[in-house]
């Protein structure tokens, strides 16, 4: 925008300075060639006055001389004629005429001026009768003209470009003046949108209108954090406070399991089991969505073939349990932009999906590839489960929208806010043949910053493994 802003204001100051200069120039140049004809005209009657006496009067061509001899000494040729066309009087250089002008002069025609190689040639009648006594051929150099009009044309030049070097000065500090805390603004807008809720703008820079507009963006994102705020505590602190009497809950039906007498409270017992359990993964999952939402991610290179070994090792003896193999596959020293933590714990959820989806000897399997005109890294978690239908699909990534019975719904719901925190994209697609897969576009990152993560970690409490 600031750029935008000094080029119009350059070229219509520009347009002002052309339409004002170039006319003005014109019109000195003009006054000027008719000032240098004018001044030719009248040497050239003072001679032809002059030799008027000498032709008509038959006196002293004194008087004459003594202006030709004037006349050479600034450089100008003049030649005067008699009434035959005879060369009377001249200076040592001729005033060359075109053919026929001299005889119009001779025959009683007016004067006439013929520019030609560099030089203005007049040819004037002497003496006012028809025909006259004679004829003046008069010649001076224009180089004096021309070098005035350089001069005016050099003048006019350097005010303009004076004056056009001062409205860049003022186009830019306008520019950057009116641009500079728009820009503020744009960044902390964009901050905001991708969740640092602490950015604000600047708000004493600019036009008061622009002022106005970053103060009130300033109380909108104030605003906006304290209900964020409060939401998240309000979230957290119910998850946190449900955990003890759950925790408790678990252990009285714990207690009256083992000391059921018949087989129809022992399944009663087991029933209110399974839904405490189930109730205990929703409130963990809560706690999750409330962590991933809070955190401002701080990307850096993770290398992602590392992080797949580390969790494929971690969920191993899951998959051995159930039955399912577990597999990766793609090229490695892949490197993606992602903030610490958060590769891990997408996997996370993405592998306990799967691996509760899939039958026993299913598939689960990590396959990553390179996208590098995108600057993207590909990786996709692919099972052959049951699968999802379109419509499960577009609502898979929303919370509490579970796909199975005893889903709690936030697995995926955190995996789409940590990938596209840090600016990357989830999809889920069918599995040719059958199954889901989840297909992640993670920004790519260099790989001369890989660090090691070799030390084995066992799955993340951040993990909704039913989702």
């Amino acid at each position: 925008m600031t750029r935008r802003i000094a080029l119009s204001v350059l070229a219509l100051v520009t347009a002002l300075l052309v339409l004002a200069v170039v006319p003005l120039g014109i019109s000195m140049s003009d006054r000027e060639r008719d000032s240098f004809r004018g001044q030719t005209a009248a040497t050239a009657r003072a001679i032809a006055a002059a030799a008027e006496e000498h032709l008509s009067d038959h006196r002293s061509d004194a008087d004459a001389a003594e202006q030709l001899s004037a006349a050479a000494a600034r450089g100008e040729c003049a030649q005067v004629f008699d009434a035959h066309g005879v060369e009377v009087l001249s200076t040592p250089c001729r005033a060359v005429l075109p053919p026929g002008v001299l005889a119009q002069a001779l025959g009683g025609g007016r004067q006439q001026s013929v520019p030609r190689d560099g030089r203005l040639t007049l040819a004037v009648p002497i003496g006012d009768s028809v025909p006259p006594a004679g004829a003046l051929a008069f010649s001076r150099s224009t180089d004096d003209l021309n070098d005035r009009l350089i001069t005016i044309w050099s003048w006019l030049g350097l005010c303009g470009l004076g004056a056009l070097g001062a409205s860049v000065l003022v186009a830019v500090r306008l520019a950057r003046w009116v641009g500079r805390p728009l820009a503020d603004l744009d960044t902390a807008a964009g901050r905001l949108g991708e969740g640092d809720l602490e950015a604000r703008a600047a708000v004493s820079q600019g036009p008061p209108e622009v002022r106005r507009l970053a103060a009130t963006f300033n109380a909108m994102a104030a605003r906006t954090e304290n209900l964020v705020h409060g939401h998240r505590a309000v979230i957290a602190d119910v998850s946190h406070q449900l955990r003890t009497p759950l925790t408790a809950l678990r252990l009285r039906l714990d207690l009256l399991s083992a000391d059921a007498g018949d087989d129809t409270t022992a399944q009663e017992l087991a029933r209110a089991q399974h839904e405490v359990a189930r109730l205990s993964r929703l409130v963990d999952g809560l706690l999750a969505v409330a962590r991933a939402e809070n955190a401002v991610p701080r990307p850096a290179p993770v290398a992602v073939d590392e992080v797949i070994a580390d969790r494929i090792g971690a969920w191993q003896p899951v998959a051995e349990e159930r039955g399912v193999r577990l597999t990766a596959g793609g090229p490695g020293r892949l490197t993606a932009h992602l903030a610490a933590g958060d590769l891990e714990q997408v996997l996370d959820n993405l592998l306990a999906n799967a691996l509760e989806a899939v039958p026993d000897g299913g598939l689960v399997a990590i396959e990553t590839g390179r996208q590098p005109e995108q600057g993207e890294v590909l990786l996709s978690v692919v099972d052959n489960g049951p699968g999802m239908d379109g419509a499960a699909r577009e609502r898979a990534f929303r919370r509490f929208d579970a796909g199975r019975p005893n889903g709690t719904g936030l697995g995926l719901a955190i995996v789409h806010r940590l990938v596209t925190a840090n600016g990357g994209r989830v999809a889920l697609e069918p599995t040719p043949g059958g199954g889901l897969t989840a297909l992640l576009r993670l920004p790519a990152g260099s790989a001369a910053s890989r660090g090691s993560r070799r030390e084995r970690r066992a799955p993340r409490a951040g993990a909704a493994p039913s989702g």
